[in-house]
């Protein structure tokens, strides 16, 4: 098996891992407190691996066209924070306003470059942006909350605990990795080394989910009513990200093998790198996790449709 197969079905893992989780914590409930022990942890590895495939050494090579990073930039940090403000503005239950907040703000800097690629476009564009984009986000998510957010739930939230989760599981995480990928460039062994941590993502994602199934059962089968909502909240972000990559390519003239890896920056979210900090959050906050976790699923069942509908008729080669 390839690493791009493991990563198309990627969507099934999950789903595997979801009900495997929520078996085992109803059929031994007294079991999963190994699993949350484990959980920071496998977090902490995760983002690890997940951060050294964003090529955070090559910042200073990713302004050479002007045009797409600033069609990406105004799409993802000034245009779709106003969509996402509008989606949550939809939910009466702070925490998954929150959840929404925290998971609709942040795009995607890893496996939408694979999307990117399979979807017929330049894919060395969406590398490019990649470290531009993850330092935006954790440069902006603070600010994005405070302008979204009713100050007294923003107080609620922003806790000692939420700090920390920033510092050990995204900021530490980050800095190793940039540190490996500057390791990693003295020789071909090592660049190879960090080739292989490109398998780990899928695998320690699904157990991941599955160690929050298990130990959130009861959040998760009492969420239930929330998820229609959801869905259709999610699925509206993905068509307007997708109508947005196709305005702001014409804007910004850029061709279809752009505009492509466009519509897949636009659409796809940092779903794990906030898990963290939704994990950190007080007990009231559970379903902020839920509608995270819901929407990274919803998200990869809607990039098997981009991959068809993006070069097919969003952005065909003749266009």
């Amino acid at each position: 098996m390839t690493r791009q197969t493991l990563e198309k079905y990627q969507v099934l893992v999950y789903l595997a891992a979801i009900a495997m989780g929520l078996a085992f914590g109803t059929a031994l409930p007294g079991r999963v407190g190994v699993l949350e022990a484990l959980l920071w942890p496998l977090l902490g590895a995760l983002l690890y691996v997940t951060f050294t495939q964003v090529p955070l050494t090559q910042l200073r090579s990713a302004w050479r066209d002007a045009r797409f990073m600033t069609a990406a930039i105004v799409g993802n940090f000034l245009l779709l924070p106003l969509v996402v403000w509008g989606l949550a503005s939809l939910f009466a239950e702070p925490a998954v306003r929150l959840g929404i907040l925290l998971v609709l703000l942040v795009p995607c800097t890893d496996w939408f470059i694979t999307f990117s690629h399979l979807g017929g476009g330049r894919a060395q564009y969406a590398i490019a942006f990649s470290p531009i984009s993850l330092l935006l986000q954790l440069l902006l998510l603070p600010f994005y909350l405070w302008l979204f957010l009713d100050q007294s739930l923003l107080v609620a939230v922003v806790q000692r605990e939420l700090l920390m989760a920033f510092m050990g599981l995204i900021l530490l995480p980050l800095l190793l990795a940039f540190a490996t990928q500057n390791w990693a460039q003295r020789s071909r062994t090592r660049a190879r080394y960090v080739e292989r941590l490109a398998w780990l993502p899928v695998p320690l994602l699904a157990l991941v989910v599955f160690s929050i199934s298990a130990t959130q059962v009861g959040v998760v089968t009492g969420s239930l009513p929330v998820l229609g909502g959801l869905l259709l909240a999610f699925s509206g972000f993905l068509i307007a990200a997708a109508l947005l990559a196709r305005l702001l390519a014409r804007v910004f003239k850029l061709p279809a093998t752009q505009g492509r890896v466009l519509a897949f920056s636009l659409a796809t979210r940092n779903s794990f790198v906030v898990l963290p900090l939704a994990l950190s959050l007080p007990a009231s906050y559970e379903l902020a996790v839920v509608a995270i976790v819901f929407q990274s699923l919803v998200e990869l069942i809607g990039m098997a449709l981009f991959l068809w509908w993006v070069p097919q008729r969003l952005f065909p080669i003749h266009a």
